[in-house]
C-alpha cells in the first residue's frame, strides 16, 4: 500500500504522447458506444434483431447502476473519509448524506417539473398521467419509455378530426406525455454521467498508473456510452426535437476527452492529492452517485420491470433474458472497478 500523501503531489509527466492520444481514443470509444444504438435504431442499412436492441437497453441499465455504486459511491466514501481532510469531514458520513440529498433534490425536481406540466395540461382540459398508472390498468407501459408513442397514437385517434382546437390540445398533450417526460429522464441521466466523465478524464491525465487506467477507461466509457445511447435511441421525439438525441451523444463523447485535455493543460499546477481537490472530487462523486442511483433504480429498473405490465405478462424466457443482460452489464462494470 502506498504511503498517504497530502498536499503537494508530483504529477506524472510520462507517456505524454500517449496521454494526448488517449483524448482521441476515448473520444472515439465513447462516441461509438453512445452513437451505435442511435444510428442502428434508425438506419435502414443496420437491420439488427430486436433482441440486440433489448440487450443494449438492459445491459446499459446494469452499467448505469454499477457505475453509481462501484465507480462513484465507493470513491466518494474514500475521498470524503480521507485523513488528508479536516476532522470535520471524518466525523460524519458526508458521502452518504450528499448522495441522499442529491437523490431527494432530483426527486423534488422531477416531481415539480411534472406538476408544472400537468398544470399546463389542466388549463387546456387535457388529462395526463406522467407515470402511466392509468395505462397500466389498460395493459400498457409507463409513459417514461418508448411505449409512450403507442399511447400517443391511441389518444390521437380519440380526438375529433373536425375540431382544430382539439387537435392543438392533442399535440400539446403528446408533447408532455412523450417528449417532455423522456427528455427530463434522459437529461438527468446525462447530467450525472457528465460529472463523472470529466473527473475520470482529469484523473487519467495525471495518474501514474496510466497504461492500466487507460485500457480500463476505454471499455468503461464504451459500456457507459452504450447504456446512455440505448436510452437516447428509444426516445420517441417529434422531428423538431430529433437533434436532442444527437446532442446527448456529442455531449457524452466530449466530456472525458475534455477532462483529459484540462488535466494535461493544468498538470503542472493541478494537484489531485490536495485537500481541496479531494473534497471537491468526493462531493461531485457523491452527487453523481445520487443522480445515477435515482435514475437507475427508479427510472430504469422500476419502470422496466416492477411497474411494467408487459414484464408481468412476458414469457419467462424473455424476462430472464432481460434480467441476465442487466446483470451482465452490472457485472462487467463492477469488474472494471477493480482497476478504475
Amino acid at each position: 500500500m502506498s504511503e498517504l500523501q497530502c498536499g503537494a503531489v508530483q504529477n506524472e509527466h510520462t507517456y505524454t504522447g500517449l496521454r494526448i492520444a488517449s483524448i482521441f481514443v476515448i473520444l472515439a470509444g465513447s462516441s461509438f458506444g453512445a452513437l451505435l444504438p442511435v444510428v442502428a435504431k434508425r438506419s435502414p442499412f443496420l437491420k439488427l434483431p430486436k433482441t440486440v436492441y433489448e440487450f443494449a437497453k438492459y445491459f446499459g441499465s446494469g452499467v448505469i447502476i454499477a457505475t453509481a455504486f462501484i465507480h462513484l459511491l465507493a470513491p466518494a466514501f474514500e475521498e470524503l473519509g480521507s485523513e488528508c481532510l479536516s476532522p470535520g469531514w471524518q466525523s460524519y458520513p458526508w458521502a452518504s448524506a450528499i448522495t441522499m440529498i442529491s437523490m431527494f433534490i432530483l426527486f423534488l425536481t422531477e416531481l415539480f417539473a411534472f406538476r408544472i406540466g400537468t398544470a399546463k395540461l389542466d388549463a387546456l382540459n387535457v388529462k395526463y398521467d406522467p407515470h402511466g398508472h392509468e395505462l397500466a390498468e389498460a395493459g400498457h407501459h409507463s409513459a417514461h419509455g418508448p411505449e409512450a408513442e403507442r399511447l400517443a397514437h391511441t389518444k390521437e385517434r380519440e380526438v375529433d378530426s373536425s375540431d382544430p382546437e382539439a387537435h392543438d390540445h392533442s399535440r400539446v398533450s403528446e408533447f408532455y406525455r412523450t417528449t417532455f417526460a423522456q427528455i427530463i429522464g434522459v437529461s438527468i441521466l446525462e447530467f450525472g454521467v457528465i460529472f463523472h466523465s470529466v473527473l475520470i478524464g482529469l484523473t487519467l491525465a495525471v495518474d501514474e498508473d496510466f497504461k492500466v487506467l487507460f485500457i480500463v477507461l476505454v471499455f468503461h466509457q464504451t459500456f457507459e456510452g452504450l447504456g446512455l445511447g440505448s436510452r437516447l435511441a428509444y426516445l420517441e421525439l417529434p422531428p423538431a426535437w430529433e437533434w436532442a438525441r444527437y446532442a446527448g451523444v456529442i455531449m457524452y463523447g466530449l466530456t472525458t476527452p475534455l477532462g483529459i485535455a484540462i488535466g494535461l493543460g493544468v498538470r503542472s499546477t493541478y494537484n489531485p492529492g490536495s485537500t481541496t481537490a479531494t473534497a471537491v472530487s468526493g462531493c461531485l462523486d457523491a452527487i453523481s452517485a445520487g443522480i445515477l442511483l435515482y435514475t437507475g433504480l427508479v427510472e430504469l429498473l422500476a419502470h422496466e420491470f416492477v411497474f411494467n405490465p408487459e414484464a408481468h405478462r412476458a414469457p419467462l424466457g424473455k424476462l430472464l433474458y432481460s434480467i441476465v443482460c442487466m446483470l451482465l452489464g452490472a457485472g462487467l462494470m463492477s469488474l472494471l472497478g477493480r482497476w478504475a
